[in-house]
């Protein structure tokens, strides 16, 4: 059941799928990586600090290995010899305990990158149980981990053993010699084989860090189902999408009928869009769209705005103009102040021949709407 699951996870993992394995702890790490880092920065430390280390392995040698018959009588100078003998192996290993500590931090980040998390500490019962335990044991990831260890640890061990047994005379040599030339043949031989040892572990990183890559994009793999779901999850149900999208609609549809009646005038053309206007001068700086419709919509604030008694102009090309350029509750563009002034002046003049304070005007003149701003312009007339 298992290696079937395995089997449909045949999809590369998500960017959520990467970020939420982070954060659990689940990043590419090299242990050779770590190793080559470690020894080599202990590698570096121990080379560039070898003159003052031969020094100090001399006087260590030569002074702190000498037992006076006063010291053995007195229990006191022999503790305070030793907290001074401690105290120097404390200056010699504190610093490169700093290097190599420094090492791992550096180690862990070029390989996975800075990650921190607590999600590993976390208890996972599910880890007692011993048959799925014994099922990670003998995966094929952790079959493959223990060939790798087994293999490196052959060719590192026969690398340094072919380098010892190479070296032996140069060992067996330095016995004869004064102290300070045995001491400096005898770290020269190591750093050259700490050296030799850091080429392996070059070699081993340079393989391991891509294949620990692989194996983690391997376990991060979805199958079709995974990732069907997740897409749900981010982009949401869509049955409620749409449900929310026409409540959505129709709460702006409501408050669209209910500017209708606060508006100055509609303007159609004459049933299939309608966009009804307001202008006040104290608080406006250009007329508004209050609301606009096509197709049944329009009709209903045409029916609306007769009802209340505000004026309806047929005015096709305007019409079609501010319904494709005009946005709801917002000023009308720019280029349409013209024919909307001249639409707004005639309403206003038909307004004061009704109560009789002006004469009743002739017809709409031709409004100037710029042609690029007509949807239908260059197409055949549109029906009524």
């Amino acid at each position: 059941m298992a290696e079937q699951d395995q089997q449909d996870r045949n999809l590369p993992a998500s960017p959520r799928k990467i970020k939420k394995a982070r954060e659990e702890g689940q990043v590419a790490r090299s242990r050779h990586l770590g190793h080559f880092i470690i020894v080599g920065a202990g590698v570096a430390a121990l080379a560039v600090g070898s003159p003052w280390l031969a020094a100090w392995l001399q006087d260590l040698l030569a002074h702190e290995l000498t037992f006076r018959a006063a010291d053995l009588r007195s229990p006191q100078q022999m503790t305070e010899r030793l907290a001074a003998l401690v105290l120097k192996f404390l200056l010699v290993t504190v610093p490169l305990g700093a290097v190599i500590g420094t090492g791992v931090v550096v180690s862990n980040i070029a390989s996975g990158g800075w990650n921190w998390t607590l999600k590993p500490l976390q208890p996972k019962f599910s880890k007692l149980n011993p048959v799925t335990g014994l099922g990670r044991l003998v995966s094929k990831e952790q079959l493959l981990e223990a060939a790798k260890a087994s293999g490196f640890a052959l060719v590192i061990g026969t690398v340094g053993g072919v380098y010892l047994y190479a070296q032996l005379d140069a060992f067996v040599a330095a016995l004869g010699m004064a102290l300070p030339a045995g001491i400096g043949q005898v770290g020269q031989t190591l750093l050259n084989g700490l050296a030799l040892m850091l080429l392996v572990l070059a070699v081993s990183a340079t393989v391991d860090v891509p294949l620990q890559r692989h194996l983690l994009a391997k376990r991060l793999k979805m199958s079709h189902q995974e990732a069907k779901q997740e897409h749900k999850e981010l982009e949401g149900n869509q049955e409620v999408k749409v449900k929310m999208k026409a409540r959505m609609r129709e709460m702006v549809k409501r408050r669209m009928m209910a500017a209708v009646p606060r508006a100055d005038l509609v303007v159609m053309n004459p049933t299939h869009y309608a966009v009804a206007l307001k202008y006040d001068e104290a608080t406006m700086a250009a007329p508004r769209v209050v609301a606009k419709g096509a197709d049944l919509l329009a009709l209903q604030i045409r029916d609306i705005a007769r009802e209340h008694e505000v004026p309806v102009l047929q005015a096709p090309v305007l019409a079609r103009a501010l319904y494709a350029h005009a946005e709801l509750d917002r000023e009308i563009p720019l280029p349409l102040y013209g024919a909307v002034a001249q639409v707004l002046a005639y309403v206003y003049q038909l307004r004061a021949a009704m109560i009789g304070q002006a004469p009743m005007p002739g017809e709409l003149p031709p409004l100037d709407v710029p042609a690029e701003l007509d949807p239908h312009h260059g197409k055949a007339a549109e029906p009524a």
